[in-house]
């Protein structure tokens, strides 16, 4: 039997599980929390940005919505990884950054790089 590689709060993010999530970070789960080189929030960001471009449909910003009310820090970036705000960058996830550039000026004053055109332009080849 394989074991879950992913810590309750992170399996909550993972199958989108809202209410799960809440409940957890209401009992006391670290919103900061890192697994597998992902904080709380850049596992949302991926997870929202990722489902969006494979599936076509708008971006859901619930999981971001839920981390950054619960207080999750936007500026962490594990080293060789992207952070949060990068990825929202990368993705197009224009609620992300907006929601990260409420809290911080680290999205705000960033400039865009604009990869989200080029990855829908690749997707149809």
């Amino acid at each position: 039997m394989v074991e879950n590689p992913w810590t309750p709060a992170h399996q909550a993010v993972e199958s989108s599980d809202y209410a799960e999530l809440t409940r957890l970070l209401d009992e006391g789960a670290d919103v900061n929390e890192v697994c597998w080189g992902m904080t709380l929030l850049e596992h949302a960001i991926d997870l929202e940005g990722d489902s969006a471009l494979q599936s076509g449909t708008p971006i859901d910003s619930r999981l971001t919505a839920i981390l950054l009310a619960y207080g999750a820090d936007p500026i962490p970036q594990p080293p060789g990884r992207m952070s949060a705000v990068d990825l929202a960058d990368f993705y197009a996830h224009d609620i992300a950054y907006r929601l990260i550039s409420r809290i911080t000026s680290a999205a705000a004053s960033r400039p865009r790089s604009g990869l989200w055109s080029w990855r829908r332009s690749r997707k149809g080849r």
